[in-house]
């Protein structure tokens, strides 16, 4: 052995021809032969490779993809559109929730401190501010948690017959990012307009 090849799909080897010829006892023969054809004679070379009599089969490995993403793509990326769907949806939720649940333990002392003269703006701020720096505190730790999840489901899925890299492109991080952000400013505008409908009066006849 040379070397260790990385293969994704399937169990294969690879070793010299004469050596492997001389070891099945086959002679000079071959079993399957991948070629490299120009496009524009690929058609002919097709028609030429199925009259060939010794030829038990043609494929090419353009349509092969083609067929590939027009049937498994297709479905995964259907699985996929709804899984991302519904990680929006529980993402904006845990994020309103968050901010509701803030609004609901200050609620009385940001009326309290409307009370002694803070503008809407100033205890908006008190409020969205603290949502600000949770969200940016559990940005980096889902992105974190996020990797250590696909990391752990590929190695559960790695069996003999099939190996899923591990692959994150860039742009997943970005668009996780940017749905938190999203709803983290929907849910704040949500809770702003809350802000402005505190019962002042409430407070005041509240004895503390």
């Amino acid at each position: 052995m040379t070397g260790l090849a990385t293969e994704f799909l399937g169990t294969f080897c690879y070793m010299n021809l004469r050596a492997l010829n001389r070891l099945l006892g086959e002679g000079d023969s071959l079993t399957e032969a991948w070629l490299t054809a120009d496009e524009s004679r690929i058609d002919d070379l097709y028609k030429r490779l199925k009259e060939t009599p010794r030829v038990a089969g043609v494929s090419i490995k353009k349509i092969s993809i083609r067929s590939f993403k027009d049937t498994v793509m297709e479905n995964m990326l259907q699985m996929q559109f709804f899984n991302v769907i519904f990680a929006c949806i529980i993402a904006f939720g845990v994020v309103y929730n968050t901010a509701r649940i803030a609004l609901s333990e200050r609620g009385r002392e940001l009326a309290s401190l409307r009370v002694l003269g803070l503008t809407r703006g100033e205890i908006s701020f008190i409020l969205l501010g603290e949502l600000a720096v949770l969200t940016l505190i559990a940005l980096p730790l889902g992105i974190g948690m996020g990797w250590l999840l696909v990391r752990i489901v590929c190695v559960f899925l790695d069996t003999e017959m099939y190996r899923i890299p591990f692959v994150i492109a860039p742009a997943t991080y970005g668009f996780s990012v940017m749905v938190v952000l999203i709803a983290a400013v929907i849910s704040g505008l949500i809770v702003r307009r809350r802000l402005d409908h505190l019962d002042l009066i409430a407070v005041l006849k509240t004895r503390e």
